[in-house]
C-alpha cells in the first residue's frame, strides 16, 4: 500500500512545500538525532523524549515518503529496522545548522528578557 507525504497545502509554494516536509514539532529533531548517526527506532524513541510510538512512526514514513530518511530491515521480521539520512536528508543539515544557531539566539534573548519582577513603589 502506498503512503502519501503530507500534502503541500499551497500548491507551488516552496515555503509550505518544506514546511510540510520537514515542520512540525518532531521532524528536525529526528534528522538532527539521525544526522548524528543511523538509529533503530527504540533509540530514536529514547532520544526524543515525549515522543509517542505512533507519531514517531508517522513522522518516519512521512520522511521516508518524501526521500529524507531510509529504512533498513535488519534481518526477517521482525528484527529491528535501523533509519538514516538519504543523501537528500543530508541536504538539509545546513538548514538544520541554521535553525539550531537561530534557536540558541531565540533562547538566549528570552533569558535575556527573563528579568525578575520588582513591585513598584507607590
Amino acid at each position: 500500500m502506498a503512503r502519501a507525504s503530507k500534502p503541500n497545502p499551497v500548491p507551488d509554494c516552496p515555503l509550505t512545500a518544506a514546511v510540510a516536509a520537514i515542520g512540525g514539532k518532531w521532524k528536525l529533531i529526528v534528522v538532527y538525532q539521525l544526522s548524528q548517526s543511523p538509529q533503530h527506532f527504540a533509540a530514536l524513541r529514547r532520544l526524543v523524549p515525549g515522543i509517542s510510538q505512533k507519531v514517531l512512526t508517522e513522522q518516519l514514513r512521512e520522511m521516508e515518503d518524501d526521500g529524507i530518511v531510509e529504512r533498513r530491515q535488519t534481518g526477517a521480521v521482525p528484527s529491528p529496522v535501523v533509519y538514516s539520512l538519504s543523501a537528500y536528508g543530508r541536504s538539509l543539515l545546513p538548514v538544520l545548522d541554521s535553525v539550531l544557531g537561530w534557536g540558541r539566539g531565540h533562547l538566549a534573548r528570552r533569558r535575556g528578557a527573563q528579568r525578575p519582577h520588582t513591585r513598584r513603589q507607590q
